[in-house]
Formats: C-alpha cells, sequence, structure tokens
C-alpha cells in the first residue's frame, strides 16, 4: 500500500492563502479532529505561546477525500528563495492542442483574477504561475507530456 501523504504550505498569511488555494483546488476548510468542535480547542491542547492563534494556520482537505490534505502555517520568515516543490494543477487533457492550450489559459486567467500571478507561459504546454505569497505552481494539463517542473523539462 502506498503512503499517504498531506502538504504544508508556509506563509506569513495563512486565511489568505486558505482562500485562494480552496479557490484554486476546490478544496474546503477540513473539520478539526474528533473529538473536537473546533480547531481552537483542538490547538489548546498543544503548549502554545500566546502569540500562537488558530489564524495562524488553515487546514484544507479534498471535499471528495482523494487529494492529500492541505495545511497553511504561518511562519516567521519570508519566503527567500524557488520552492523546492511545487504543485500542478492539471486541467483536462483531452482534446487538440489548442483546446487543451485554452483550458489552460482560461485556469491561469481565473487564479489570477483569485489573487495569484503568471509568472511564464510555456507555450502549449503549462503556465508558470505564483499565489499570493509568491509559491510557485504550475497549470498545465492531465496529459503525460506536460512539463511537472518551473525549468521546462518535460517529464512522463
Amino acid at each position: 500500500m502506498a503512503a499517504r501523504i498531506d502538504l504544508t504550505l508556509d506563509c506569513t498569511d495563512a486565511k489568505l492563502l486558505a482562500e485562494f488555494w480552496k479557490t484554486a483546488l476546490g478544496y474546503v476548510d477540513e473539520p478539526p479532529p474528533a473529538p473536537f468542535r473546533t480547531r481552537e480547542e483542538w490547538l489548546a491542547q498543544f503548549d502554545l505561546t500566546e502569540d500562537d492563534s488558530a489564524d495562524d494556520g488553515a487546514w484544507l482537505c479534498d471535499p471528495d477525500g482523494i487529494g492529500p490534505r492541505l495545511s497553511i502555517l504561518k511562519v516567521p520568515e519570508p519566503k527567500t528563495a524557488k520552492n523546492r516543490l511545487h504543485l500542478d494543477i492539471r486541467v483536462p487533457g483531452h482534446g487538440s492542442p489548442e483546446e487543451r492550450w485554452a483550458r489552460i489559459r482560461a485556469e491561469s486567467e481565473r487564479l489570477i483574477r483569485a489573487g495569484g500571478n503568471a509568472l511564464k507561459e510555456f507555450d502549449g504546454h503549462h503556465i508558470l504561475m505564483a499565489d499570493p505569497e509568491g509559491n510557485e505552481f504550475c497549470v498545465g494539463t492531465t496529459s503525460r507530456e506536460t512539463p511537472s517542473n518551473t525549468d521546462g523539462t518535460i517529464h512522463s
């Protein structure tokens, strides 16, 4: 059986990034673990400083239970370099190359309206983007031929 993974994003504004990634991925706020009724109640069990609050983090999940959970946690230091790991958002890969590229561009434009930034287009393959805090991700198709990194090389 393969291991399940969760992803964690460090940030300076957890609420801002949570709203962006809920829009980008179609995720929802993850309920607190049982038996807790709220995240504040769950966090109270940890020995946190007075400066820590539930607003310092966000926990998201795929409503269908398929994708990995996403934790978004406030950290004191700013982002300083390119991500070593990034997300690829995939749109359907069927149809002609022009149809696939149109879907990639439409998704990129939707994510720009949600607060993201387009950084570079790899015409016909993918668009390198950044979330509101500069974390890089790519928008491409589900085709195995779509690059899955930000340097433009193709992985299969």
